[in-house]
């Protein structure tokens, strides 16, 4: 049983390792200009120090974002209760990651997803235009319209 248990450990570690060194190889070089590397450096010890049950949390909630999101998007209501529900499960999302929250940077985040169109196609893949209804999602819970 212990044996199982510190094989679970293990893998979990090597996995988060692996999650900090792709996201390095990826967009290291472009995420430290745009945000410093301490910023980076703090995120990436947030993931590296995420526990088994704090890794699964996350994942399902990405799963949750989106599925919501989806399901507002259809709305039409980037103000409506579905949209922001979806944002705030946005918000949770991204505080595993980020080493504090800001308005100001979900904001910034949700107008990359626009500007961006690595992160345009991810959210547009199944309903064009939910980038952008996100952004403006998130700019009417953070109150930065």
């Amino acid at each position: 049983m212990l044996n199982r248990k510190f094989e679970g450990f293990l893998g979990g570690l090597i996995m988060l390792q692996k999650l900090v060194a792709d996201n390095e190889a990826n967009y290291g070089k472009e995420i430290r200009e745009k945000y410093g590397d301490e910023t980076v450096n703090k995120s990436n010890q947030k993931v590296q120090g995420m526990s088994q049950e704090q890794y699964d949390e996350v994942t399902k909630l990405a799963t949750e974002v989106l599925e919501t999101l989806r399901a507002a998007f259809i709305t039409g209501d980037p103000a409506g209760e579905l949209a922001q529900k979806a944002v705030d499960l946005h918000h949770r999302y991204l505080c595993y990651y980020w080493d504090s929250y800001s308005k100001e940077a979900h904001a910034g985040v949700a107008q990359m997803y626009v500007d961006d169109p690595r992160f345009t196609a991810y959210y547009d893949e199944k309903q064009p235009g939910t980038a952008a209804f996100l952004r403006d999602a998130v700019l009417v819970y953070t109150g930065t319209k």
